[in-house]
Order: C-alpha cells, then structure tokens, then sequence
C-alpha cells in the first residue's frame, strides 16, 4: 500500500509538468511578480514548518541523534535554496516547490522500504531501506526533467535532475529523524543486493537515455563563422531548414500548445536569436550567420516561441557587417541554455549497457560458502 502510494504521488508530479507550466503563467499574469514570489514562498514556509512541528511532537525516543539528523536536513535544505538561488526571485520561487515536491517523494518510497523491511543477514534493517528510495525518487526526478524537456517552454536538464537529488536527500534524512529503523546493520541481504542491483540498473537506464536526448548531440564547425552545438548535424539542419520553410509557409506555429512535443529545431533556433539580441556585435554578427545559414525558417515566420519576424533589416545587417564583418575572432557559440556534448553515442551506450548488465548479474552472484 505504501509504495502504491508513493508510485501515485510520483505519476501525478511527472504527469502534472505540462499543466504547471500553465498554472505558473496564470498565476504570472494575475499577481505581480512581488505577490507571485510571496505565493509561492509563504507556502514552501508552511509546508515545511508543518513538517517540523509535525516531527517535533513525534520524536520521544533518541531525541539527541534524530534532533541532530533533523537540524542537518533543515541546514542542508537552507544551503541548496542558498547555493541555487538564480538573480529571477519568480524563478527562485518555483525551485522551492520543486524542492518539497522531491522531499516527499523522497519520504514516501522511505515509509515503503520502511514496511517493505529491508533485512541484513541477522534480521536488522540494512542500507537498503536508504538506497532503494534514493534510487526510486532519483528515477522519478529523470523522468520529471526527460518529459519537462519534450514540453514547449519547459527546460528540462541534467543540472536539474541533480538538483532535485539534493531535495531528495533532505527528505530521506527527514524520513529517517522521523521513523527510524529500530535496528540497523551495514551488511545487506542477497535479497537487498538484488533489489538495490536492479533498480540501479534501471534508473541507469532512465537516466543515460534521458542524457543522450538532452545532452548529447554535434559540434558544427562552419567556415567563416566559427562553432555551435546542436542536436543535429549539418545535413539534418540543413533538411529540417528546408522542412520548415515550406511547412511554415501556410501553417506557421503560432499557437502554443503545451501537451504537445517541443520542436527542437524552432527551440535551437531561438536560442540562437536570443544569445545574437544580448550578445557584443562580433559574436552577435556570427550569431546571425548561423541563423541564416541554418535557421531561416525562425527569422522570417513569427511563432509561439518569438511573435516577431526576427531577421534584421537590410540596413541593420550592412551596419554590422562593416563594422564587424571582417574581424577575425576565434567564435564558438554559446547559445544553448544547457551543456550539449559530443560523446560518440555507440561508445556511450556500449558502457552504458556494460554498467547495466554488472548491476543485475554481480549481486545474484552467490559468494562461495
């Protein structure tokens, strides 16, 4: 039943991603920015001293270690809201939810593994009881970021999945202050070492297939401009450049529709007009080559994405072009809002599957007797 409850919880938190995108624009265009960030913040404050008050007046045995576990979650939480804290209060607002979000999470697959009674060999519990609801809610926190990357206007990232892992792990420390094990060995069960092996492997799984859509893709070098990172390589931008162009032409997007998929190519294509309108002219005016050698389709059509035609009048390109066109520079594009890396995907998955299959086979090795 508990770990019925905590899958139900995990769903709805994955499943609701595109609706909270559209909760937070309501609630953006109803309240001020101070009033957003108060809403947010005051509730984050409530659940929290709730969950204090909550464990003050269960704790009555070993008060000194559970107090001691409980002020290291709560310095620990302060640190990560510290440590993460961005210049956007609306943003920084948001990254709270997500914070308590993951800690119940976190404690939910604990009382699981808690009723589940993870044994050691003598029938004390064993660091499975922490392990298995790590890995479960760090699986959860992939599949939560994997669906938010694939949802128009959300951001889903590494950074992130790892940021909802340090949620988690207040939680986990919260969920032990409260309900500790009445025994606890550091030796593991077969049994333990089977469950821990294949739930490792498949959250593994989940994340390595998450990393190699969102984070691994191609340096494009192009001569007389410089580099940029893509998901694509050259052909491919090259056929999805022409794809758009006559798509677009009588069926432009410019209506958002949130549970629908990204498109990445409109998505790259933005990052790159955002980092040329912001960015020194030199870089600026590399910016735009890149678009329109690779892009075109996302200067010339307005889109959910940018209302705005975004190619530059003709007088505005020739001013930057004397001014800046003939200074060399050495140019790699810094447009993409998260790392894009170029790891070979055979190699990649070669180790990936390597690391898999050593995480179910090594613990259902008997040792000899």
């Amino acid at each position: 039943m508990q770990l019925l409850i905590a899958s139900i919880a995990s769903a709805a938190i994955v499943l609701a991603s595109p609706f909270m995108g559209q909760l937070q624009s309501f609630l953006r265009r109803s309240l001020s920015t101070k009033n957003y960030v108060l809403l947010f913040g005051v509730g984050v404050i409530v659940a929290v001293g709730l969950a204090i008050l909550f464990a003050l007046l269960r704790i009555r045995e070993r008060r000194a270690a559970r107090f001691g576990l409980l002020l290291l979650a709560l310095a620990f939480g302060a640190s990560y809201m510290w440590l993460t804290a961005t210049p956007w209060p609306e943003v920084n607002a948001v990254e709270r939810v997500h914070f308590v979000e993951y800690g119940v999470i976190a404690f939910l697959f604990y009382r699981a593994s808690l009723y589940r009674r993870s044994l050691g060999p003598g029938g004390e519990t064993d660091p499975s009881i922490i392990i298995l609801p790590l890995l479960a809610s760090f699986m959860v926190g992939t599949l939560d970021e994997w669906l938010q990357w694939f949802i128009p206007v959300r951001v889903g990232e590494a950074h992130d999945v790892f940021l909802n892992l340090a949620s988690i792990s207040c939680g986990l420390m919260f969920a032990l202050a409260l309900q500790p094990p009445r025994s606890f060995t550091m030796r593991t069960s077969p049994e333990s070492r089977r469950r821990i092996g294949m739930l490792a492997a498949a959250a593994g799984l989940v994340f390595a297939t998450f990393v190699s859509q969102v984070h691994l893709g191609h340096a494009i070098d192009e001569p007389g401009i410089g580099r940029f990172y893509s998901h694509y390589t050259r052909a491919q931008l090259t056929a999805l450049q022409s794809d758009r162009a006559a798509r677009w032409k009588s069926d432009p997007p410019l209506r958002l529709r949130r549970l629908s998929q990204e498109d990445q190519y409109l998505d790259e294509g933005v990052w790159h007009v955002r980092r040329r309108n912001v960015t020194e002219p030199a870089e600026a005016w590399r910016e735009n080559l890149i678009l329109e050698r690779y892009f075109a389709p996302v200067l010339d059509t307005p889109t959910y994405a940018s209302p705005q035609v975004n190619r530059w009048p003709p007088e505005q390109r020739a001013d930057l072009e004397r001014r800046v066109g003939a200074v060399a520079i050495d140019f790699t594009s810094a447009a993409e809002p998260y790392p894009i890396v170029t790891w070979p995907k055979g190699p990649f998955w070669m180790i990936v599957l390597v690391v898999t299959a050593l995480l179910v086979a090594v613990p259902a090795i008997r040792p000899p007797p």
